[in-house]
């Protein structure tokens, strides 16, 4: 977990931050805290999956993490930690995700233990605060999450039956129905999740009832469709004009769109678009967030290597050409495919 002054101005800095340095200068040479660097070796064998970990190990670690938090919210204890609240700890929760994420893409397990580790800190401090403030602790929130996992499970815990994965999901929307009492199929979704995941979301509960196009191909009439009613508030005769994408000519500055009214029904029709793009994804089984994460990353990565490439010039992005930029994005591009040609 990243910790600096700058996330809490005014604030004493963590005493932690010398130990976190300390934990990456150790990574850095090959160990981290004296843990190996984690690499799977061959490919996993799912007639090995579910084996129980060595509870009593797994006992004392947990046990010693929620005595590190607890000391570090004690009265001698670490004044930034003691300051915290489950409001003001959220920024942290959110972004240690984000980096687990990252970790995970990487693919490189040293990472992703740690990693792991700050998204169970941000739990196992939450429950703490619940516990300061005599609201909840850590004990509650084993016992919720253990019973809600063998509740929502029938197939595996009781007597129903369930052979697809698909299945499981049905049983474990009806499951959250009837617990939580909801009105709708959309209760209980974050209204604080990124749109485009979101959106998602909406579309595969309502999927799950049955409200869904019959073919997914289908979609991409509706793609068609979407984007010509785009067109026509876009430009003045409907009809997207046919120019090649090219980097052969002089820029032509945008127009920004000024009457109020046609721009709030263009930001309308370009969510209509995203909402199929994402339905689009989700029928194939991509998520949507996920995809345009990745596809950040990749375009971040290119124009990082035409940066990289001029400087080795002794030149600045700011002073190349258009033509000279996209150049350099397509040799990164091609050095990219064959590296991921490689056995």
């Amino acid at each position: 977990m990243r910790r600096s002054s700058d996330r809490s101005p005014g604030r004493q800095s963590r005493p932690l931050v010398a130990r976190d340095a300390a934990i990456r200068a150790n990574a850095a040479c090959g160990s981290w805290l004296g843990l190996p660097t984690y690499r799977l070796m061959s490919a996993p064998d799912p007639s090995q999956f579910g084996k129980l970990p060595d509870l009593p190990s797994v006992g004392i670690a947990f046990a010693r993490l929620c005595e590190v938090i607890a000391k570090l919210r004690s009265p001698t204890g670490c004044p930034w930690d003691r300051q915290q609240t489950l409001e003001t700890i959220k920024p942290f929760t959110l972004e240690e995700t984000y980096e687990l994420l990252e970790a995970i893409d990487s693919k490189d397990d040293t990472a992703i233990v740690e990693e792991l580790g700050d998204v169970l800190l941000q739990v196992v401090l939450d429950a703490q605060i619940g516990r300061d403030e005599q609201r909840f602790g850590i004990e509650q929130v084993l016992d919720v999450i253990t019973r809600k996992m063998i509740e929502r499970h029938p197939h595996v815990f009781d007597t129903a039956k369930a052979h697809t994965a698909e299945e499981v999901l049905t049983n474990w929307d009806r499951a959250k129905q009837c617990e939580k009492q909801r009105d709708s199929i959309f209760d209980g979704l974050p209204a604080s999740l990124p749109a485009l995941a979101r959106c998602a979301r909406i579309a595969e509960k309502a999927a799950r009832v049955g409200y869904d196009f019959p073919h997914r191909a289908m979609l991409f009439d509706k793609l068609r469709e979407e984007i010509d009613e785009l067109a026509t508030e876009l430009f003045s005769d409907g009809q997207i004009p046919q120019i090649a994408a090219s980097v052969d000519m002089a820029p032509v500055p945008d127009e920004p769109i000024a009457d109020a009214a046609r721009r709030s029904r263009v930001e309308e029709e370009f969510g209509d678009v995203l909402l199929v793009v994402a339905n689009l994804a989700r029928r194939w089984k991509i998520n949507p967030e996920e995809a345009l994460r990745k596809s950040n990353a990749k375009f971040e990565r290119r124009v990082r290597f035409i940066e990289v490439a001029l400087k080795s010039q002794g030149r600045s992005i700011r002073d190349a050409t258009l033509i000279e930029m996209e150049e350099l994005y397509q040799t990164g591009k091609r050095q990219e495919s064959k590296s991921d040609s490689r056995p």
